[in-house]
This record gives C-alpha cells, structure tokens and sequence, in this order.
C-alpha cells in the first residue's frame, strides 16, 4: 500500500516534502493509515482531532487514542470540541450536516494559524463508490458521477486509491491498532446502508463493481470537463457584470460563493441555449439554489418583471429581458452624519469623498454620475447619507418641479435590487442633494456665479 501511496501522490502531485500538512485524525483505521504512511514516506506532518461530543464515551476515547498516536510519533497534535447538536439546531442543518461544517471550517482556520499548505483526508476507493451511489439516489448532474477528486482546494486524499482492504492489511503489518466507531454499522445512516446492505448485494451480481463504476466516473470526469469548459464560456458571453468588471461570473462562484457583485444574465440567450435548465443548473447549484427550483426557474423565464427567487444566501430577479444575480442585499438602514469634508467609509462596498474647492479656470464640472459638484453657498453642514423614504422627493438636475423618488426609480427602470441599496444625500434641513450615484437635485447645481464648491464622489469596492 505504501508504494501505490507514494505513486499516487507524485502522479497528481499532491504533497511536497519542504511543506507541512495538517492530517485529519479520528482514530479510525483510516486517518490511522494515512499517518502512518505519510509519516513513513518523510512529510512534514501536523494533527487535527475534532471531538463532536456526539458518542458519549466513545468519543472521549477516540480524543485520547488520537493524541498518544501522535506524541508516540512526535507529531505536534491539535484537538478541538464542537457542540455538534445545539450547531445543527441553531442553523437547522442534519447532525452530519453540522458536523461537517464546523469540522472544514476549523480545518480552514487551522491551516492559516500554523501555516500548512493543505488538510489530508483519509477518503479511500469505497469512499468514492460510495459517495457516486449517493449522489446518483439523491439526483445529481454530470459532477456528481465523477467520484471524489485526489485533491479539492486545500483537501487533499492520497488513499484514494487504496482499497479499505489493503489499508487493514497495512496497519496489521505495521502491528498498528485503531479505533472503531460504533455508529459505522448503524444503517439509519444512509452511506452505512449502502455500505453494509446494497453494495454487497450488487457485488453479488458483479464482484468488480467498484472498479466498474470508478471506470465509468473517469470516463464522466473527462465527458463533464468538456461540456463544463463550453458551457463556461457561453455563460461568459452572455453575462454582464455590475460595473464591467473584469472578473466572470463563474471566476467569482469558483472564488467563492458569497461574493457582492450583481451580475446581469440574457434571458434570451438562456433560452437559446440547447438546455436552459442545465445552463441554469451549472450557474445557480454552487450558490444554493436546489434542483426543483431551478427547474421553476427555467419554466419561467417568460415570466413578467419583478419575479424573485432565493437560496439561503443569494437571490435571482427577473427584470426585463434580464435576469439579475446576486447575493440576498437587505434594505439598508444604516444612516450616516457628514459633519465636514473628508473620506467616509459607507460600508464595505462604498466610500464617500467630500472636498472643498475654489472654482478656477480649468475646473471642469463632473459629468459622470458618481461625481458631482455643487455650490458651497447652498448647502450647511453636517450633512446626512441615508437611504431612500417613503414619500421622498427631489428636483431631479435638468427639471423644474419636484418628484417623487421611488417615481424617478421606476422611470429610469432601477430594478428591485438597486432600489435595496439606494441612497440620498441631505442637507442640515432635511432636503435632498443628491439621489447617489444618480441624479443631483436642480437646487444644489452650480451656475456661474458660483466660486465655492463642494466637490463629491463615490469609490466602490468589491469583494
């Protein structure tokens, strides 16, 4: 087994030895394996030991187990407790959901402190088959036919190719014990089920399942990169991102799923597309939204303007031939005084600049939206950023009378999400200045005889 490790570990290139790796540890006989035969091919190791408190005694035993195997290997151990169920009950996710989240997350903090270069997980070839079954019973598009990958981000898995047999015969070579998790063979667990129950009876009908379907994920692997770099870049073409920025929609989900930016999608061209559910399906699961909302999606791309729907953490609006994309944005309620010229940070995402000027020769007056100059002479600090009222008016720059703001919204087609994030600049009287980033108030503009000036813009960052 050693050997098909070492093999496998230079074929994907997974480690380096003049780096150090954190090796996921629960005492069972495979995360003890992957010790030993990492510590025995010369890595630079650390451990990790997660204690969910979800076994009783069994699992302080497992802690205990964990930490003398690596003080009699002299590897430097790390242990942590979760409180598995009040987690999963505070974010209503499964037990196992909730035992997942906090272990990689803690994984992911881990690594930082100490400064590894990635977490060995001790997911072998059964895993894979496993993982392929559950995928396929659930419903699953063409990734989740791939099987588990050698290496994911920072997880890596070097006995993926190793068979649960082959790692028990090695840790019995090495006359090396293990724990054993009690829970493994109750079948209320549905990867237990499989194990236990469905797999051997499939067995009996072909004894070389495993590879047979590991064959059939290499061969879905390779089908799936080509339809995944074709859909990539149509998706590419006809998406828009907030702004022009550079970075594509599927750079940024792949970068990770909680980003700011909106992105604006051509229901035309989705509708075009040979499968628009799968186009849809490949750009809305990584954020959250399941497979039956998604098809809803699909089936309503005629629907009228205005039409919305969400994941936990990111929403979709239909708005006029578009669709807009984007991370759930609650109403703003924020408010913030301006009591002299300066930089004042918004938010994350929005700066404001305010700065005092004499007009000269060569001023130019700003034409962009994001920039304004006003008349100094019109205008008492402290000022006010705050978002939009109910019942608000301005003189929009250019017009005579006043207007309702939710009415100017509407004509210049502002869609639901913008509105959420939409701010007004006032002054020490309460009046409007500026609808931000949109349109000054006429009374504020500067004419010629204006000489003191009040310079304003907007710096916006994304993440």
């Amino acid at each position: 087994m050693l050997n098909k490790v070492s093999n496998y570990i230079d074929q994907f290139q997974l480690l380096d030895k003049n780096k150090l790796y954190l090796v996921a540890l629960s005492g069972g006989a495979d995360s003890v394996a992957l010790l030993l035969a990492l510590h025995q091919l010369g890595y630079r190791l650390e451990t990790v030991h997660c204690n969910f408190k979800l076994r009783g005694s069994e699992s302080d035993r497992d802690e205990i187990f964990c930490n003398n195997l690596a003080n009699r290997l002299n590897i430097k151990h790390h242990i942590i407790h979760f409180e598995t169920n009040t987690y999963a009950k505070l974010h209503k996710v499964s037990v196992e959901m909730a035992a997942r989240e906090l272990r990689y997350k803690y994984f992911e903090s881990l690594m930082g402190g100490i400064g590894a270069s990635g977490i060995c997980i001790a997911h072998h070839k059964e895993d894979s088959v496993e993982t392929i079954l559950l995928n396929l019973i659930r419903g699953t598009g063409l990734k989740g036919l791939t099987g588990i990958k050698p290496i994911n981000g920072n997880l890596i898995r070097p006995l993926l190719p190793c068979t649960r047999q082959e790692i028990e015969r090695f840790l019995k070579k090495n006359h090396q014990n293990f724990v054993i998790d009690g829970t493994n063979y109750d079948n209320v667990f549905h990867r237990n089920k499989l194990r236990n129950s469905i797999i051997p009876i499939i067995k009996e009908i072909n004894p070389s399942f495993d590879d047979s379907l590991l064959k059939l994920a290499s061969i879905v692997s390779g089908a799936s990169l080509i339809v995944e770099n074709s859909v990539t870049e149509y998706i590419t073409k006809i998406t828009q991102s907030e702004y022009s920025d550079k970075e594509t929609l599927i750079e940024c989900i792949k970068r990770g799923s909680l980003f700011s930016k909106v992105y604006f999608i051509d229901i035309n061209a989705v509708k075009e597309y040979s499968s628009p559910s799968y186009l849809l399906y490949f750009i809305l699961s990584p954020l959250g939204f399941s497979s039956p909302l998604i098809d809803q999606i699909a089936e309503s791309l005629d629907s009228q303007t205005g039409k919305t729907w969400k994941s936990h953490t990111h929403e979709l609006l239909l708005d006029r031939g578009k669709l807009i994309l984007s991370r759930i944005i609650p109403s703003i309620e924020k408010e913030m005084k301006i009591p002299e010229e300066g930089r004042y940070v918004f938010s994350s995402e929005l700066t404001i600049v305010f700065k005092k000027l004499i007009r000269d020769n060569i001023f130019v007056i700003p034409t962009t939206s994001e920039k304004i100059a006003i008349d100094a002479r019109r205008v008492q600090f402290p000022l006010l950023v705050r978002p939009i009222h109910a019942g608000d008016r301005f003189i929009p720059f250019g017009m005579k009378g006043s207007k309702l703001v939710s009415d100017f919204l509407t004509d210049i087609k502002m869609n639901v999400i913008d509105r959420r994030k939409q701010l007004v600049l006032c002054d020490a009287g309460g009046n409007i200045i500026w609808l931000v980033g949109q349109r000054l108030d006429n009374r504020y503009r500067i004419d010629d005889t204006s000489v003191n000036l009040l310079l304003i813009h907007i710096e916006r960052t994304f993440d």
